[in-house]
């Protein structure tokens, strides 16, 4: 129910929880050190790492990614608004966190649909006093739905930047692309979509490891080339932004990734492979590491 997320009961919030199915969301709150998910989901984690065991830097450089088009695009390009789509389980360094502390009267509005995420959803909502948050319980398949409750917070006569991040590996192309075109059109001039995308055009070998993995629990999972990551854009009459469609470590650099404070060594050595990676540092990524595309675009 768009507009009341946080209004609903949460015995009916428990009761949409499929702890027997893994969910990407919570497979990717894994890799970021969460806390959130369930034995299933850290099962699929765990399958994925040992499948790609420097997997974590496609997860960790694509949040990092976020971290440095935000600030760009509120920094150097005035965007006050996002709407930040498939936002996943809370974690630190939210678009809000990232766009308030720079312009504190920066407006945000965060849209998923897995329970788990909307549970928490008070978590993600709290703005600093100059600027709002809001949460849309919706699916990236119901772009209308997203659009007229994204409305009640945000002005769809001012610039938005469109948030996909690590999401439209999970929907076909028969639905990925008309959905991108109708959020877009619905967007002013000037607004703009920031966008990382899964692909085998860097190290195919690595990755299909991972999409094997991921396909046997029942995720649809499509990896795209860079030609078909840049028809998202073309497609919605973008303007691609500089560097272009590039792996995601390699999207205007400022080598500022956050380097996790490391535990005791005595504590480290007790923990299993995928509980590590929340402790590893990903400034020592190459471009062997990496299977993710980092794009942003304008709309004229």
């Amino acid at each position: 129910m768009p507009g009341d997320a946080l209004s609903q009961d949460p015995a009916e919030l428990r009761r949409r929880i499929d702890t027997t199915k893994a969910h990407p969301a919570r497979v990717y709150d894994v890799f970021l050190g969460g806390k959130d998910n369930y034995e299933v989901d850290r099962n699929a984690a765990a399958a994925a790492l040992a499948a790609n065991p420097r997997g974590y830097l496609d997860v960790r450089h694509n949040r990092d990614f976020l971290r440095r088009a935000v600030t760009t695009l509120t920094r150097d390009e005035g965007i006050r608004q996002y709407l930040d789509i498939g936002t996943g389980l809370p974690t630190q360094e939210n678009v809000h966190q990232i766009a308030q502390r720079i312009a504190p009267d920066s407006r945000v509005v965060y849209v998923d649909n897995d329970p788990v995420v909307l549970a928490h959803a008070r978590a993600l909502l709290t703005s600093g006093p100059e600027g709002r948050t809001d949460y849309i319980d919706a699916a990236l398949e119901d772009p209308g739905q997203i659009l007229d409750a994204a409305a009640k917070t945000l002005d769809l006569e001012r610039p938005v930047a469109l948030a996909l991040v690590a999401i439209l590996h999970f929907v076909e192309d028969e639905q990925a692309y008309p959905i991108v075109r109708e959020l877009i059109d619905a967007l002013p001039s000037g607004s703009r979509l920031v966008l990382s995308h899964l692909t085998e055009d860097l190290n195919p070998e690595n990755i299909r490891a991972v999409q094997r993995t991921y396909t046997e629990r029942g995720f649809t999972f499509v990896l795209r080339s860079r030609a078909e990551v840049e028809r998202f854009l073309t497609e919605s009459g973008l303007e691609v932004d500089e560097p272009g469609v590039v792996p995601a470590h390699h999207w205007r650099p400022d080598g500022a990734a956050p380097v996790p404070e490391q535990p005791e060594p005595g504590y480290l050595a007790t923990l299993d492979d995928i509980e590590k990676v929340r402790y590893r540092d990903i400034n020592d990524v190459t471009d062997a590491d990496i299977n993710v595309y980092a794009v942003t675009g304008r709309k004229p």
